[in-house]
């Protein structure tokens, strides 16, 4: 397991009874570099959405719990956020809440001269991820996928 794996792992074993404890769920976290700095970012949920209480909650007892335990040997800042509207399905059960939604949709590389895609999310499995356009069901393999979110129009 890298280090990236073994801190996020280690994040979410400390999370549980907190965000057990304020009402709401992970999302995500993530341990990641942006230039210099270290980031690790934490991202909550709940049905009616959350608010910047339950992110500050969450976030002070996170960080007493990762004081205490003292594993991240780099200097690194917490963020506790939501994980917002158009929010990045990485995992399975994101993709199992969102099944119905609007998604977009970006390639690695180009598919019939496009690398961006939108529709309805209809279906995944382990290999595939299909969306509903409007040139009917699209099938594409999860390893050409470089992101898919949530579509929101403003």
């Amino acid at each position: 397991m890298s280090k990236r794996e073994t801190y996020e792992s280690r994040t979410e074993q400390l999370l549980m009874p907190v965000v057990e404890r304020f009402g709401v769920e992970i999302y995500d976290i993530e341990y990641v570099k942006e230039g210099s700095d270290w980031y690790l970012r934490v991202y909550i949920d709940k049905p009616e959405g959350v608010n910047i209480d339950d992110c500050e909650n969450v976030s002070r007892a996170l960080s007493d719990e990762l004081d205490k335990e003292d594993f991240i040997a780099d200097a690194y800042i917490l963020e506790v956020s939501s994980p917002g509207l158009g929010r990045t399905l990485k995992k399975d059960k994101h993709l199992t809440k969102s099944i119905g939604e609007e998604v977009e949709l970006k390639t690695y590389k180009p598919i019939d001269g496009r690398k961006e895609f939108q529709g309805t999310l209809k279906a995944f499995d382990a290999e595939t991820i299909t969306i509903e356009t409007e040139k009917g069901d699209e099938i594409f393999a999860r390893n050409e996928i470089a992101l898919i979110r949530l579509a929101f129009d403003f």
